[in-house]
């Protein structure tokens, strides 16, 4: 069930940053065709005001298409046109057409030539498949033609609509850390919230509910509660507590050396802030993980942290795990993939969306597309990279799977 709940958390993750594309390309005018819960081909679908909306048979995620992400180019014309030439030769000349047209940059002529070569091709007798590719072509280059493509809107327009793919996923990141401080999780109390089993705090007696007042006979405040345990070295401590009206003593009892640190094996339980200081304290997270995961990448590149990559099922384990320990780990997890994915995505490489923010860019200090060549060369590279990472984050859980 933990597994069942991960997989749909992560679909909610990419149904989240699709969403944002989505809006905000409707909000600067640049109509999206298509937007999906889960992935085509379509369970159901509706078309409205030119949209059309559907359900997956792929249950994860979502889907959106942006028409003409690339301006349109007359080598474009055989990948979608040649198998139904080679079949009816009669639909050559149109074809001929429309690329000289696209040749010469005469969008306009484009356009009405994209509507004989539809014409044109209904009137013909063609294979199933090759009939599906031109009509394919048709609604590819006719968007791409379009007022609304991607390719003719203005630059802060293209990077806005990218951005918010990746803006969406930290939003939410930032949302989910602030829930957390909100009902519980932002300021630490001197009472025991958990206390786990098999630890030292458990054989001891220690229970929830219990008040610390004193280690060492030493009274503490909730913030040095742990730091006495962690600066123990491991040397006995023993606890005072208040439970049910009654001044109880437990110990001595001696830590447990756990992740670096000293611990007795228990979880304080947490007072939650205001709207506005968890707000703040939530951004304050985001910015410090944030910075730890720029850290990891760049100890990537230097060769040493090539165990800190994680696959889908890498992550679907871990926030399987979370889900199994409570809500509020798993939706702390859900809150560090959202940040993850943001980030990830805003790598310079295409087809990520920071490579598409960074031709966009480029695009606009140059005042002229870059060559259709030279985004085909540069998006191969980062497929490439994107597997080398995908299979090594893969190797890696499958040997802690092993383990």
């Amino acid at each position: 069930m933990s597994i069942f709940v991960s997989i749909l958390g992560l679909g909610f993750l990419i149904l989240i940053h699709e969403a944002g594309h989505f809006f905000v390309a409707r909000g600067v005018g640049m109509n999206p065709r298509k937007f999906y819960l889960g992935f085509p081909p379509a369970l159901v679908k509706t078309k409205r005001n030119g949209i059309e909306y559907g359900v997956g048979t792929i249950p994860l995620g979502g889907y959106v298409k942006i028409p003409g992400m690339h301006r349109p180019a007359a080598g474009d014309l055989d990948l979608h046109f040649g198998r139904a030439v080679a079949e009816d030769p009669s639909l050559r000349r149109p074809v001929d057409e429309l690329r000289r047209l696209l040749e010469e940059s005469d969008y306009a002529g484009a356009r009405d030539a994209v509507v004989r070569v539809e014409q044109a091709i209904a009137e013909q007798q063609l294979s199933h498949v090759a009939h599906r590719s031109a009509e394919r072509g048709v609604a590819e280059i006719g968007d791409a033609l379009a007022p609304d493509a991607y390719w003719r809107a203005k630059t802060w327009k293209r990077v806005a609509v990218i951005f918010a793919g990746p803006g969406a996923n930290l939003l939410l990141a930032v949302v989910l850390f602030a829930i957390l401080f909100m009902v519980g999780g932002g300021k630490a109390t001197r009472t025991v919230d958990e206390v786990v089993a098999g630890t030292p705090a458990a054989r001891v007696g220690l229970q929830a509910g219990d008040r610390i007042v004193s280690i060492r006979g030493r009274a503490v405040d909730a913030n040095e509660i742990a730091e006495q345990i962690s600066g123990s070295g491991g040397e006995p401590l023993t606890l005072t507590v208040q439970r049910d009206r009654l001044t109880v003593t437990l110990g001595p009892v001696q830590p447990q050396r756990t992740d670096g640190a000293y611990r007795l094996g228990f979880v304080l339980r947490g007072e939650g802030l205001g709207p506005a200081e968890s707000t703040w304290q939530a951004v304050r997270i985001t910015g410090i993980v944030t910075k730890e995961i720029g850290a990891s990448i760049g100890r990537l590149v230097t060769g040493d942290g090539r165990d800190e990559i994680s696959s889908p099922v890498g992550i679907v384990q871990g926030s399987s795990k979370a889900a199994e320990q409570g809500i509020d780990s798993y939706v702390w997890v859900l809150g560090l993939i959202s940040l993850s994915l943001a980030l990830l995505n805003l790598l310079p490489l295409l087809p990520l969306d920071g490579g598409h923010i960074a031709f966009s860019l480029v695009e606009g200090i140059r005042g002229k597309a870059v060559a259709r060549e030279v985004y085909e060369r540069v998006s191969m590279v980062g497929i490439a990279v994107v597997l080398l990472l995908f299979f090594i984050g893969l190797s890696n859980d499958i040997g802690r799977l092993g383990n």
